[in-house]
């Protein structure tokens, strides 16, 4: 029998630890992080706390406590997952098929042991359907039997999350730097047994609204920051957003996105451009020094038919907006050139080797010859 209030967090990296984590050690949970990185795990471990340090016009602390870490290549790891009441991610859509295994030897074992409590697995990464994608990956290691006991006791809520946690090294390698303002919503008609009581935590009815709207307003100005920025030799992300030129391309953006959003969900026009503004307000923060290769990393993803470039653009132009800033970033991504990402090194090759229109078509899945990849090709060459 479970008595404890016990979460795995996957990734005890800068979000990890500054967000989802904190959110719920400072909510009753033990809250076991899961990890390779065994210097962070023999920390964490060695000191049982850390600190958060809130970035803002007042700067806070938070010292976190109740925590333990487990590295997540582990059997410790299949026996805490058997006794936890939520398990969360914080490790990029990539890595999620990695985790799988572990999540499903855990599954497995609650199913052996006849557990009877439910279980929620939250996947809290910048994309759509995590969650969901997550539990494709952990069914692929389950037997049918297992199948039907995670179809009753196991849930999988997609969620939205938005916190700018920047990479700052800090004394302590394992205390972290985050901005004030997060945002955390999850989808309560997939959440199983008793809904979660958890401050900072919000449950959505119509969660798609709130991932999208995230997604493609945060995620998509940030994006086109960093890689208008890289382009002018800017390093930071408020350095770049300084910048009269980027802003006013990075706001246009926003906008554009903004049109098709409040177009598809109905949202209310004039708060959704208040959102945009606060956002901008975020990307000035002159305590996050976040720097442009790592908001601009990944550029293959970035640029894949639904992220946060492609994805907004299409929306917004299905609703007969106009899209020239958007198009302005997707060029301004496609021009990202930095030789220690492993992904724009390969956009570099493909482009060089196939030109450009072939590789805006095949990073993009948008059909030859579409209107959309002429304007592309148009604005990448403005870019030069």
């Amino acid at each position: 029998m479970i008595t404890m209030k016990k979460a795995i967090q996957f990734g005890a990296g800068n979000i990890g630890r500054g967000f989802i984590g904190a959110v719920l050690a400072e909510n009753g949970y033990h809250v076991v992080f899961a990890d390779v990185n065994e210097t962070v795990v023999g920390k964490i471990n060695e000191d049982k706390e850390y600190v958060v340090r809130i970035m803002d016009t007042e700067c806070t602390e938070i010292k976190i406590t109740n925590i333990s870490a487990v590295d997540s290549r582990s059997p410790q790891l299949v026996q805490e997952i058997a006794q936890a009441q939520i398990v969360t991610t914080a490790v990029g859509l990539t890595i999620l098929p990695r985790i799988a295994g572990a999540l499903a030897a855990g599954i497995a074992q609650r199913c052996s042991d006849g557990v009877k409590e439910c279980l929620n697995v939250i996947a809290c990464e910048n994309g759509l359907r995590a969650s969901t994608q997550l539990k494709e990956h952990v069914y692929g290691h389950l037997s049918d039997l297992q199948k039907q006991y995670a179809d009753e006791y196991v849930g999988f809520p997609d969620c939205s999350v938005d916190r700018i946690v920047p990479p700052i090294k800090s004394e302590n390698p394992i205390d972290v730097v985050v901005e004030k303002f997060y945002e955390w919503n999850v989808e309560r008609a997939s959440i199983k047994g008793e809904m979660p009581q958890i401050a900072g935590m919000n449950l959505a009815d119509n969660l798609i609204a709130y991932v999208e709207r995230k997604l493609f307003t945060l995620n998509t100005g940030h994006a086109i920051t960093a890689y208008l920025g890289r382009l002018k030799g800017h390093r930071t992300i408020e350095e770049s957003i300084s910048d009269p030129e980027i802003l006013a391309v990075v706001k246009a953006a926003m906008q554009e996105s903004g049109e098709g959003l409040v177009a598809k969900y109905g949202f209310d026009h004039d708060a959704h451009f208040a959102y945009i503004d606060k956002i901008l307000g975020r990307f000035r923060n002159p305590h996050l020094q976040d720097d442009v290769t790592r908001v601009g990393r990944e550029p293959l993803r970035k640029l894949s038919a639904n992220d946060r470039l492609i994805k907004p653009t299409l929306t917004a132009r299905q609703y007969g907006f106009d899209t020239r800033n958007l198009v302005k970033g997707i060029a301004a991504a496609l021009h990202y050139d930095n030789p220690e990402d492993p992904q724009s090194v390969q956009m570099r090759q493909v482009i060089a080797e196939q030109g450009l229109e072939k590789a805006v078509e095949q990073f993009s899945g948008l059909e030859s010859g579409a209107p959309l990849v002429g304007e592309i090709l148009c604005a990448y060459e403005a870019l030069k």
